[in-house]
């Protein structure tokens, strides 16, 4: 037996029913507030680095960015290594 009011199938609630803006922002802000020495990431480039793959894996090799311009690619790899050993020697 259903008690009156409620059904089978539930309508979202709450963060649920949020658009995914409102939840992008929340969660943001909730990412914020975590100093970033406690960060798993800051603490542990080798799960960032996973964590990146496993992400670019569900993406589709016709919707990758870089798949589309080995330009901004070739920028965001010169980027990623200045930023980890400092700027080119060239």
């Amino acid at each position: 037996m259903s008690k009156e009011g409620t059904s089978n199938s539930a309508a979202p609630r709450g963060f649920a029913a949020m658009d995914a803006e409102r939840q992008k922002e929340i969660a943001r802000k909730g990412g914020e507030n975590v100093p970033k020495e406690k960060r798993s990431f800051s603490l542990n480039k080798a799960l960032a680095a996973e964590a990146g793959r496993k992400g670019g894996l569900n993406v589709p090799a016709e919707q990758r960015s870089f798949s589309k311009n080995p330009e901004l690619a070739a920028k965001a790899g010169k980027k990623g290594g200045e930023a980890s050993q400092g700027p080119s020697r060239k």
